[in-house]
């Protein structure tokens, strides 16, 4: 990746621009350029590429509708032929073209026998500065969408603590785990009935980064690596893209690197619980009773509530550190889908301004989200008349409201936001291609690094 993007100052010349500046560019190049530019019936759209007199490429120019956003530049990385492009662009727009050109070179090929992939295009920006960031954006990026894409076979628990050492000794960052039956011994037993069915052995992932004087930030991710549904199973169609129950942990991880990547000042805690909801002779029955870390008991209405259940131990211990902030993210209810659909991330938070200010972060950087509300008045939905709750309600309404009602049980008394993610693109879109998505973690860095650089 890093030899698509360089701060050197040659190349072919390319140009993008916006449509409503086509006209004034068209105007100052050569006639030969504006011949050409009518005889291939150029639009003023897309992508142009113009020769000098011997046939060769003297320039390439891009018209797209917005250079600000950050994924308009995509697809250009594939479409332009081998070499090295000198960008010209203004200047506030070389930061999003970057950011796009490098995004838009992934593609996950682990699977894939022939590999004679056609040699991609290189971008110089002649700046530093940007060419560090967008590749540290790219990269986190590429790491979630591959955790993500990875088969279930490959991306069980033990895969996802992989990942996490591998973290923790590339920026010296130190890594626990608490493994099987050892999670009841210190008390995690929801993490524990999820995965106990699987013989991928469950477990929580801790890793720790940073100056312990820093403000701590606590981030945790669902790491259901593969949701059977248990005993409560899917339809095939729901179960056949089950590997991205991971999606929560992929994105922790892959924020967790843009946190030490950057060097942030803060003192990060990562918690995954990682588990495979299976199902065996000892699978989590419907009706079962779990206590919780916290001490609350949940009757279990439905094991493909699951993502909730081993969520709610690990958010119980984040709070034990009395963090700054607690920002959990977890592909939890299909019907954050339904409210927002597949490209909009919704969130849930308990304080306005770290609201608004991640909401603002993600507008400035092409990575929207939308916050949702924790309308209280659906808490009674949970109520149990045998144990203090339950773990989803009986009917199917305002599903994602309800998810994060039911954690919020377990954050009592810090900052907490709570993403439902689907971690997933369903459609190519510029930049974007089908398969696992890196979903806010842009606009809460954004945001991480406003508060506390």
């Amino acid at each position: 990746m890093n030899n698509l993007l360089n701060a050197e100052n040659n190349g072919t010349p390319l140009t993008v621009i916006e449509n409503d500046a086509y006209q004034a560019w068209l105007k100052s190049q050569t006639e030969q350029s504006q011949t050409w530019l009518s005889n291939t019936q150029f639009s003023g759209k897309g992508l142009a590429l113009i020769p000098n007199n011997q046939g060769e490429l003297s320039q390439a120019l891009f018209v797209v509708k917005d250079a600000s956003n950050f994924f308009a530049c995509g697809d250009l990385i594939k479409q332009l032929p081998q070499g090295q492009y000198l960008l010209q662009a203004e200047p506030k727009h070389v930061e999003p073209i970057s950011f796009g050109w490098l995004v838009g070179a992934y593609q996950f090929d682990r699977y894939i026998s022939d590999k004679s992939n056609k040699q991609l295009a290189s971008l110089a920006i002649n700046n530093d500065v940007i060419v560090d960031s967008a590749i540290k954006f790219a990269q986190a990026t590429a790491l979630t969408r591959d955790l993500v894409n990875t088969p279930a076979a490959d991306m069980m628990p033990v895969d996802i603590a992989q990942t996490a050492l591998e973290l923790a000794e590339q920026f010296n960052g130190k890594v626990k785990q608490i493994i099987g039956d050892e999670l009841l011994v210190q008390n995690y037993p929801t993490i524990h009935a999820v995965g106990r069915a699987s013989v991928h052995t469950p477990r929580l992932v801790d890793l720790t980064w940073g100056d312990s004087n820093n403000p701590q930030v606590t981030l945790v991710g669902k790491g259901v690596c593969f949701d059977s549904g248990g005993l409560d199973m899917k339809p095939a169609a729901g179960m056949r893209n089950m590997k991205k129950d991971m999606g929560g942990a992929a994105h922790v991880l892959g924020l967790a690197q843009l946190i030490m990547a950057h060097n942030l000042p803060i003192n990060l805690r990562v918690l995954i619980p990682a588990v495979e909801n299976a199902v065996s002779s000892n699978a989590l029955r419907p009706g079962d009773i779990v206590t919780t870390r916290k001490g609350l008991t949940v009757e279990i209405h439905n094991t493909d509530a699951e993502g909730r259940l081993v969520l709610c131990d690990a958010l119980a211990e984040a709070e034990n550190d009395e963090p700054e902030l607690i920002i959990d993210f977890a592909t939890l209810t299909g019907a954050m889908r339904v409210a927002l659909g597949t490209e909009l991330p919704g969130f849930f938070s308990t304080n306005d301004e770290v609201a608004a200010g991640i909401t603002l972060a993600g507008s400035k950087i092409s990575d929207p989200v939308w916050r949702m509300p924790l309308f209280s008045p659906y808490d009674n939905m949970f109520d149990s008349t045998i144990a203090d709750m339950t773990n989803c309600p009986t009917q199917p309404f305002g599903g994602a409201i309800t998810a994060a009602l039911y954690l919020q049980r377990f954050v009592e008394k810090t900052d907490w936001v709570h993403f439902d993610v689907m971690a997933f693109n369903i459609r190519h879109l510029s930049g974007r291609p089908v398969g696992g998505e890196a979903f806010g973690i842009r606009a809460v860095f954004d945001y991480l690094a406003a508060r506390f650089s």
